[in-house]
């Protein structure tokens, strides 16, 4: 079976769906990784997930960082195959791994050395969901160089064609968590019931074991893997392309999560259940918004390898496609959390008093589903081209306006629910203005092809 799919050539329909359903199928496994942790430690209490979701803010926030060398060093390593010049992808792929590994062992120290300020911020009630808390994030974002490492993995290997790669390494993981969490959860056998803090180390040995399978089809790879040198030293002409082009959309998404945590200490405001409803409902709503983002990963490559290869017709087919397909994506979660949101909530935490706010939650953020996933697409799009300002624009300006906007709803019957329409609404303004603006860059980036979009 051929590893790599040529993005350059061929039905451009075939070579992107072929491209994207490892990694929609890998955002998949990702999001059944978290609910699985999310089932087991809801058999805790929403004490245990308040806990897990306080401290899990900060692995969002790695997420962001992650993105630094994961998005420059993809989009840097796909317009060099494009160009047909391997070496100089490699260049780029060696500067990406190596400023992955820099900024997790940097991001894990300060996890570990302020734990308790880091916590302190949510402003949580319980002692001990506080003291779960400090242990969940010193486990899991003091160890999270491995994450880093996969994230950007992940991206190289999506610009070479391979996303199988990616897809069984993470799968890989799934099943180690899967296995790992309840035994030591809950202490089965000859383990002790370790409760959070089991789970945290679940996780993280779950990673080390999808870094050990990158690692393993890197030692496969003929095509960019096999010039990449990790312990060369460090070429910084590379390593300021991949910032220059991985800076906006790190900084959307570490000022995104900046703003979830402190939309979330709004949310604590309402107890240490509301909190839960918060992490457990975001649990679900990555169904439709990871598998977004792994389609967006497959067209940054799509376009990016066919951009530098000068190819503007199959960009445009290519955007097409993925919008289609995206679009009832969309429909679909949209009608999936407005139709069924008790039964779905459920499976995570069984508490009468904290289902109905799961409900609400569910309901009013499946309106911004579509809406969602065509931003998320819409910006890989622009990455594909080294344009990761306009969706991080978009992004920030619209994600800030959800405090003053929550600030507002919350004073009027909504309550709570205020801070969920926040997070909704913006997230149409969203969707409609980036799409609108690729729009008028297409016609300014690719004049010649305007009718084939």
């Amino acid at each position: 079976m051929k590893k790599h799919i040529d993005l350059l050539h061929g039905p451009v329909l075939s070579s992107l769906t072929r491209l994207a359903v490892p990694i929609m199928a890998t955002s998949l496994i990702q999001m059944a990784y978290n609910l699985t942790d999310m089932i087991w430690i809801g058999r805790l209490g929403s004490n245990a997930v308040a806990a897990v979701g306080a401290a899990g803010m900060y692995m969002w926030l790695s997420n962001g960082l992650a993105v630094l060398s994961k998005m420059g060093g993809q989009v840097n390593t796909g317009h060099s195959l494009g160009a047909g010049d391997p070496k100089e992808a490699a260049g780029y792929a060696t500067g990406a791994l190596q400023l992955a590994a820099f900024t997790g062992l940097l991001f894990g120290l300060i996890c570990i050395l302020f734990s308790v300020p880091l916590i302190d911020f949510f402003k949580l009630n319980s002692p001990q969901v506080i003291a779960d808390a400090r242990i969940y994030l010193q486990i899991t974002c003091g160890l999270v160089f491995f994450s880093f490492l996969n994230q950007t993995f992940t991206g190289l290997f999506t610009a070479i064609g391979n996303s199988r790669a990616a897809f069984l390494a993470t799968t890989s993981g799934l099943v180690i968590n899967f296995f790992m969490d309840p035994v030591l959860i809950f202490g089965i056998g000859p383990f002790p019931e370790l409760k959070v803090m089991g789970a945290a180390i679940a996780t993280v040995f779950a990673q080390m074991i999808v870094t050990c399978m990158f690692l393993i089809f890197a030692m496969q790879d003929d095509l960019l893997f096999c010039h990449v040198r990790f312990f060369s030293r460090p070429k910084f002409d590379a390593v300021r392309s991949i910032v220059r082009i991985g800076v906006p959309s790190c900084l959307q998404n570490m000022l995104f999560t900046g703003i979830s945590m402190i939309i979330a200490r709004m949310v604590a405001g309402y107890g240490d259940a509301a909190v839960a409803v918060q992490k457990v409902g975001s649990q679900i709503e990555s169904i439709s918004w990871m598998t977004a983002d792994g389609f967006a990963a497959a067209v940054n490559s799509f376009i990016a390898q066919n951009h530098g290869a000068g190819n503007p017709g199959r960009i445009r087919k290519g955007y097409r496609s993925a919008m289609i397909i995206v679009l009832l994506w969309g429909l679909f979660c949209t009608f999936l959390l407005i139709v069924c949101p008790a039964p779905i909530f459920r499976v995570f935490i069984t508490e009468a008093d904290v289902l109905p706010m799961g409900v609400d939650y569910l309901v009013i953020l499946g309106v911004s589903q579509l809406f969602m996933s065509v931003e998320i697409t819409t910006a890989g799009a622009f990455a594909g081209f080294g344009k990761t300002v306009p969706p991080s624009v978009v992004s920030i300006v619209f994600t800030a306006i959800r405090i003053p906007l929550a600030l507002v709803l919350v004073q009027t019957a909504l309550g709570l629910n205020g801070i969920w329409w926040s997070i909704t609404i913006s997230s149409i303004f969203k969707g409609i203005i980036l799409l609108c603006w690729f729009l008028i860059f297409l016609k300014k980036e690719l004049p010649g092809q305007q009718k084939t979009f």
